[in-house]
């Protein structure tokens, strides 16, 4: 079953002649097919349409990086000609004019793009509830969430419908679903991947990363997407390694740093079991462990909801009826227009943003919220900076939970807003980030966040590389 093997394998397969694309893309259709209905993890499959690309390449000579791979797309990543919804009403029928830069680089591999996967609104969740069509479901235990708002890109690789997929991560967005979906999701450092092309929530936070199972994947799809895209003024001139050598490489001597204030958050008891165990195997392979204090993280989550929903009002801004998207078709005026397409296009959550954002820049309050949010912002970045001069990096729990019910946060934000304590300080100070299946607790998965250096996920992938060489989570297969 091709389904089955990650990219390495099936790159592999197809390099020696030994299948070809179309026959890896029907096997993943096949998989889709078989569960689909159960898990939604798309919002527009591209399946038929990825197995006429296939064909055209089945009698060529495997040439690029990813030749004939399936790879799933997040809705809010534009793929020129094909629906760009970004979960929303507002651009339920937006058809992408352009090709996002990492998709110009996908397909300059020839990669195959099998769909556009389910979000949270806009990106704002941690659920992929706040979808405007329909929740995804854990492919694990389907009566839990599978994360978000990346959910339908991390279940898509859990379920095995895809070999690999992208995501965006805002404040966890990647690293969260990752660890609910028992699979490896990581959040490169903050202009490492050109944004051209992403569907804009908080600019200065957001960053599109790379979901698999195996880390030789994530490494792979990693350096394709990776390095300076003059179009994004954010996107940094910073020389891109070659991550499929550098995970090798022995981790014995790393010095992890284990911050005391990550364990003064609630965490359930299975998940500081889990994480427990984990730092212990790494100790176990060389690692030194040392406790390091981020005094300032625990003041990440209101900074967060400070900085990210003033910036989503701003970006957001944009949808009011006139150039494209959603228009309500009775109005009286211009300004009934902007304010009936705007309440019917958006749904609660991405207002509930709007307004916290649009209040926190209003005269008489700039300075009170969004400045001294962004002065938050800088202490944690230096606590992250302190911590560094003594570790090679940092390792906590990815979420502070196992994954929770679907419904069960819903009507409470602030409850489903804390499912990315841990993650958000990451996007705060720019850093890299990546959530590795760390254990499993009644058949539900645990993930454990590692965070580097600026610039230097090359670590990271060299930790997960060797601790999946003994836990071998990979080998698991959701039951659907």
């Amino acid at each position: 079953m091709l389904w089955k093997k990650g990219v390495g394998e099936l790159k592999e397969l197809i390099e020696k002649r030994e299948v070809k694309p179309s026959e890896v893309v029907e096997s993943f259709l096949k998989r889709f097919e078989d569960t689909e209905e159960k898990v939604k993890a798309y919002i527009t499959p591209l399946y038929e349409k990825a197995l006429e690309e296939a064909k055209k390449l089945d009698d060529k000579s495997p040439r690029g990086k990813l030749f004939g791979i399936p790879v799933a797309i997040k809705d809010n990543i534009l793929i020129k000609g094909e629906k760009t919804t970004c979960a929303s009403k507002i651009l339920e029928n937006f058809v992408a004019p352009y090709d996002a830069t990492v998709i110009e680089r996908l397909k300059r591999e020839n990669a195959l793009f099998v769909g556009k996967t389910n979000m949270d609104e806009f990106a704002m969740g941690s659920s992929t509830e706040y979808s405007a069509f329909f929740p995804t479901r854990n492919p694990w235990d389907r009566d839990r969430v599978p994360g978000g708002s990346s959910g339908g890109s991390a279940a898509t690789v859990a379920v095995m419908s895809a070999p690999a997929s992208l995501g965006s991560d805002t404040g966890g967005s990647i690293r969260q679903p990752a660890s609910f979906c028992g699979v490896i999701g990581i959040k490169p450092t903050y202009g490492r991947v050109s944004r051209y092309g992403l569907v804009a929530f908080a600019s200065s936070l957001d960053q599109i990363g790379v979901f698999a199972r195996r880390t030789e994947d994530v490494a792979l799809l990693l350096e394709v997407i990776s390095g300076h895209d003059s179009r994004d003024s954010t996107s940094a001139e910073v020389p891109v390694p070659n991550y499929a050598e550098e995970m090798k490489k022995d981790i014995k001597g790393l010095r992890i740093g284990l911050p005391r204030e990550f364990f003064e958050f609630n965490l359930q008891k299975e998940v500081k079991k889990a994480f427990d165990n984990f730092v212990k195997e790494l100790e176990g392979l060389g690692c030194q462990l040392e406790e390091v204090s981020l005094p300032h993280v625990k003041y990440a989550i209101p900074a967060y909801y400070i900085i990210a929903p003033s910036e989503a009002s701003s970006n957001l801004a944009r949808y009011d009826g006139v150039k494209y998207g959603y228009r309500t078709p009775q109005y009286e005026n211009l300004l009934d227009m902007y304010c009936k397409t705007r309440d019917e296009g958006f749904g609660s959550e991405v207002k509930r943003r709007i307004m916290l954002g649009t209040f926190a820049l209003s005269a008489g309050y700039y300075d009170a919220f969004y400045l001294k949010a962004q002065k938050v912002r800088k202490l944690i970045y230096d606590d992250f900076a302190k911590a560094f001069e003594k570790v090679d990096l940092i390792a906590g729990p990815t979420t502070p939970t196992l994954p929770f019910k679907l419904g069960e946060r819903l009507e409470n934000p602030i409850e489903m807003y804390l499912s990315d304590v841990l993650t958000v300080p990451v996007n705060l100070a720019g850093l890299p980030g990546i959530s590795v299946p760390i254990g499993w607790s009644d058949g539900l998965p645990v993930g454990g966040q590692l965070i580097g250096k600026p610039w230097d996920e090359a670590t990271l992938l060299r930790v997960s590389y060797a601790w999946e060489s003994i836990f071998k989570h990979f080998e698991k297969v959701p039951q659907i």
